[in-house]
C-alpha cells in the first residue's frame, strides 16, 4: 500500500504546483505512464522516437479564399501567455505543460494568395507548337465548315480553301472582284496593219487622201517598234486656194501649200492602257490605247498650174493640173489611237496622226532661180535648152515640148515656176490625218 500512497501524493502535489492551463492530451498520457519513484517495474520506458508527421492534406482544385495580411499574421503568432515551443531536455520524462500539440504543428499552412491579375478585353494569344505564339489569322482566310451555319456552303474541299496570290478565289463564301490579265499576249509577236483610207482633216490650203501600212514588232507587252509607209494617191490644193488663183490671181505662199506625196518613217509604239468589254451575247473583245512617235522623210510637190482649158484651132482641150517636184523633206510623226482585237490574230485600228515636215521651196523640178531665168531667156529667143549651162539637178525637159494630147506648150510653165522660187519661203506644216484599218498578228 505504501507505493500507491506515494503516487497519490505526487499527483496531488504536481496538480497544485502547475499553472491553471489545461495540459495537452498527449502530455497527460505521458505523465500517467511515469512510474512512481523507487518502484521496481519490469515495464520498459516509453520509446523516445518522434511520431511520424501526418501528410499535409491536398488543397482543393478551386481557388483558395484570399487572407487579409493582418489576420494571417495573427494566425501565425502564438496565443498570449504561451511561450514558444522548446525542445525537451534529454534525460527527463516530463514534458512542459506549455508545449503545443504536435498535431497543431503539422496543420496545413494556407497557400499564399497569388497576385491579382488585370483582365482585358483582348483575346488570349494563341500558342502554336513548342509554346510559340501562332501568327494572326487574316480576315480573308477560308472559313471552316464548323464556323458556318447549316445554310452556308461548306468549304471542306481543299480546292475551295486554296489561295491564289493570297485571295480565296475558289471559296463560295467570299466575293472577290479582280482585274484579269490580257486574254492574248502581244509580247514577241508581229503585227502587219493596212490602212486603206488615210484622210487629212485639217486642210486649209491642201487636201490629202491616201493609203498607209505599217509593220510592228512587240518587244514587250506595252512597247513595240514600228515602221510605216504612206502614199497619197490624191494631193492637191484646197478649193479655197484654187479659188484665189482663179479669181484674184493670188495664192498662198509656196511653203504653206506644199503637198506631201509619200512618206516613210520609223519609231516606237506604247500601250499605256488596255481593257476589254462584252458585246453581242457576252462575247469579249480586247481593246488598247496606243501612242506612237517616229521620224523619217517625205517627198513633196507644189502646184505650178491648175487645170485649164486649151483652145487650139477651134478645138478645146482639158489640160490637167501641173505639179512640180520640190524634193524630199525631213518628217516627224506623232499620233494616238484605239486598237480593238478580236480573237488571237485579228484587230481593228483607228488612229489620228500628225505628220510634221519642213516646207521650204527654193527649187522646182530641181531648177533654182538662176536656172529659170536662163530658161526664160532661151524661150524668148526660141533657143534649145540643151545648150544652156544649167545646174546638174535641173530637169529642163519638164519645161520643154508640146503635149500631143492637149496641144499644151510646156514652155509656158517656165514663168510660173520662176514665180515660186523668186521669193523663197519656209514653213513647218502639220498634216493631221485620220487612219482606219485592220491588222493581222502572227
Amino acid at each position: 500500500m505504501r507505493p500507491f500512497l506515494s503516487l497519490a501524493l505526487l499527483v496531488a502535489t504536481a496538480t497544485q504546483a502547475a499553472p491553471r492551463v489545461p495540459a495537452p492530451a498527449f502530455a497527460l498520457a505521458q505523465v500517467q505512464q511515469v512510474p512512481a519513484p523507487g518502484a521496481e517495474t519490469s515495464v520498459p520506458p516509453p520509446s523516445t522516437q518522434p511520431q511520424s508527421l501526418p501528410e499535409a492534406p491536398v488543397g482543393p482544385a478551386s481557388r483558395p479564399e484570399p487572407l487579409v495580411p493582418a489576420e494571417a499574421t495573427e494566425a501565425s503568432a502564438p496565443p498570449a501567455g504561451i511561450r514558444p515551443n522548446a525542445a525537451p531536455v534529454q534525460g527527463t520524462d516530463e514534458v512542459p505543460a506549455s508545449e503545443p500539440s504536435r498535431v497543431e504543428d503539422t496543420a496545413p499552412v494556407p497557400a499564399a494568395e497569388p497576385a491579382p491579375t488585370v483582365e482585358t478585353d483582348s483575346a488570349p494569344a494563341t500558342t502554336g507548337v513548342a509554346g510559340q505564339e501562332a501568327p494572326p489569322v487574316p480576315d480573308d482566310a477560308p472559313v471552316l465548315a464548323s464556323d458556318l451555319g447549316s445554310d452556308a456552303p461548306r468549304t471542306t474541299d481543299a480546292q475551295q480553301q486554296r489561295l491564289v496570290n493570297g485571295a480565296p478565289l475558289y471559296n463560295p463564301n467570299v466575293s472577290v472582284h479582280i482585274v484579269q490579265k490580257k486574254r492574248f499576249a502581244d509580247e514577241g509577236r508581229h503585227e502587219l496593219t493596212v490602212y486603206p483610207a488615210a484622210v487629212q482633216v485639217n486642210g486649209k490650203y491642201t487636201r490629202h487622201a491616201g493609203t498607209a501600212a505599217h509593220y510592228t514588232y512587240h518587244l514587250q507587252e506595252n512597247f513595240a517598234l514600228q515602221v510605216m509607209g504612206q502614199y497619197n494617191w490624191y494631193s492637191n490644193e484646197s478649193d479655197f486656194n484654187l479659188e484665189l488663183i482663179d479669181k484674184v490671181r493670188e495664192q498662198a505662199q509656196a511653203a504653206s501649200s506644199l503637198l506631201l506625196v509619200w512618206g516613210a518613217h520609223a519609231g516606237v509604239e506604247v500601250t499605256p492602257l488596255y481593257g476589254k468589254f462584252a458585246f453581242l451575247n457576252n462575247s469579249l473583245a480586247q481593246f488598247s490605247v496606243v501612242l506612237s512617235g517616229g521620224a523619217g522623210i517625205g517627198s513633196t510637190r507644189h502646184l505650178i498650174r491648175p487645170a485649164v482649158t486649151n483652145d487650139v484651132e477651134g478645138e478645146s482641150f482639158q489640160v490637167p493640173a501641173r505639179f512640180g517636184d520640190t524634193g524630199t523633206k525631213f518628217m516627224g510623226s506623232v499620233g494616238g489611237g484605239f486598237r480593238l482585237q478580236f480573237g488571237e490574230s485579228y484587230a481593228l485600228r483607228v488612229e489620228v496622226r500628225d505628220l510634221i515636215y519642213t516646207a521650204r521651196v527654193d527649187r522646182v523640178d530641181g531648177c533654182n532661180l538662176a536656172d529659170f531665168e536662163a530658161l526664160e531667156a532661151a524661150r524668148s529667143t526660141n533657143q534649145a535648152f540643151s545648150s544652156l549651162n544649167l545646174s546638174g539637178s535641173c530637169r529642163y525637159e519638164k519645161f520643154d515640148g508640146v503635149d500631143p494630147k492637149t496641144k499644151k506648150n510646156y514652155r509656158e510653165d517656165i514663168i510660173l515656176g520662176r514665180d515660186l522660187v523668186a521669193e523663197p519661203s519656209s514653213d513647218v506644216l502639220n498634216n493631221v490625218s485620220f487612219y482606219a484599218g485592220f491588222s493581222v498578228l502572227f
